[in-house]
């Protein structure tokens, strides 16, 4: 699928992240593109979904985004790149409620496709303060 303007990579990017929210791996893993890397506060590029989630499960039991906004840039290469910004909220594993996280994405989208995610956070800082 090409991404033709700014709005179909932000669509594509939001499809995406709600799939991930609603644990949809498969709808998710439609969306990435052949050779796909993310990075996370702390680690070294996952490749896969699998990766992320079992990273993150010692971390919180779940996570929830509320978006600020998306800011969409094309490049002349046929590459977009897509920023989303807002907060994270969720639990912790022994239960506790966390809210007001700050957090940025940054996504790089080829022909419709997402090959790069990487991700800011305030969560270990707000954890260690807990």
């Amino acid at each position: 699928m090409p991404v033709d303007n700014q709005s179909d990579s932000v669509g594509i990017i939001q499809a995406y992240l709600a799939a991930m929210e609603a644990r949809d791996l498969d709808t998710a893993r439609a969306l990435l593109a052949e050779g796909f890397s993310m990075t996370f506060p702390g680690t070294d590029p996952m490749t896969t979904l699998e990766q992320l989630i079992a990273w993150a499960k010692p971390r919180y039991s779940f996570v929830t985004k509320t978006y600020e906004g998306f800011d969409a840039l094309q490049g002349d290469s046929g590459m977009a790149t897509v920023y989303c910004r807002g907060t994270l909220g969720g639990e912790w594993p022994d239960g506790t409620a966390f809210s007001g996280i700050r957090f940025i994405d940054r996504f790089e989208l080829v022909a419709g496709k997402i090959i790069r995610q990487d991700v800011w956070n305030d969560i270990a800082e707000t954890k260690a303060q807990a």
